[in-house]
């Protein structure tokens, strides 16, 4: 069995009848961290996996080609960056201090937070046209300052950040440009226009990720989604302002002609269930996830139908 780790591949026994929990156990010692402290993320399923484990077996999901990434910081490096942490916070005698140059350190607690509130892995469609372009339009929202930020304010976590096929999320009524599915497991962003080969401009799908980032916590698009949505983005401009995100003409993904259209965006809120497959479709009670999604389509649309007849009815006397 073999496991990707950081740079690295790890190979791994194989026990008979093994179970999550005991694959755990073996990994966080063979890198020396605390269990609570690894996760996984199968692919093609059942995607990301964190504590509790549960006795599930790997027989029963595992095959030739499921590849396997595991997500951990060894407890060494986590003591050091505490320490590392503590020493550049001590208060300094008064006579060390100089008088002109400001004592400048690394901030061990934002390294420490910006490891754990990130996204674990990314990975572009690979069957799409040029997935590595795809793969580096990913890891720049990654490490987009603003999203950073926010992640790190918002104890956000997200297992697995990738894109969406178009062809897929596309119909007559709505493009879908964002979805997150089971509260950060899984968010996709529609990265590409509809001819596959060009890119989706930069500050729309990042403004994309920031309604996604919401549905790790609300999963209606209620009051409360709106106002944490609105938060998120107003975060991500001002870093954007800071770190010189504005100079966007001089990037690769900058597509002046493109914007971000509300009425297309119909996620219809966080959607959860289901084993994810990396391009595929998701299956909960014997529907695609195409099939739930248009179903709350409809539910939708029926309710506001039925509002708009209650308020159009005559009063009853």
């Amino acid at each position: 069995m073999k496991i990707q780790y950081r740079d690295e591949t790890l190979a791994f026994d194989d026990v008979l009848d093994e179970t999550l929990s005991e694959l755990a156990a073996r990994a966080a010692e063979h890198i020396g961290a605390d269990v609570e402290r690894i996760s996984f993320f199968f692919l093609p399923k059942p995607g990301f996996v964190k504590s509790p484990f549960g006795d599930r077996k790997l027989s029963d999901f595992l095959t030739s080609t499921t590849r396997i990434k595991l997500i951990g910081t060894p407890s060494a490096e986590v003591k050091k960056m505490d320490d590392m942490g503590a020493a550049s916070r001590r208060v300094t005698k008064p006579s060390a201090f100089k008088a002109v140059k400001a004592n400048k350190s690394r901030d061990w607690k934002k390294i420490q937070e910006e490891s754990t509130y990130t996204f674990h892995a990314i990975e572009p469609l690979s069957y799409l046209p040029n997935p590595e372009k795809s793969r580096r339009y990913l890891e720049r929202l990654a490490n987009d300052p603003g999203i950073k930020a926010s992640m790190r304010k918002h104890k956000f976590t997200v297992g697995l950040l990738t894109e969406m096929n178009p062809a897929e999320h596309t119909t007559h009524e709505s493009k879908t440009l964002g979805l997150n599915r089971n509260g950060g497991e899984v968010i996709e962003l529609r990265l590409r226009t509809d001819s596959y080969d060009g890119y989706r401009d930069y500050k729309v799908i990042r403004k994309t990720l920031c309604h996604e980032l919401s549905h790790n916590v609300w999963g209606e698009h209620d009051r409360n989604f709106w106002n944490l949505t609105k938060e998120i983005e107003q975060e991500v401009e001002r870093n954007d302002t800071l770190h010189g995100g504005h100079r966007l003409s001089n990037e690769e993904f900058y597509n002046p002609n493109d914007s971000y259209n509300e009425a297309d965006h119909a996620d219809h809120g966080g959607w959860s269930g289901g084993d994810f497959v990396l391009g595929g479709s998701t299956s909960e009670g014997g529907l695609s996830r195409r099939e739930i999604m248009a179903r709350a389509a409809e539910s939708r649309m029926r309710k506001e139908r039925e509002a708009r007849e209650r308020q159009d009815s005559p009063s009853s006397s």
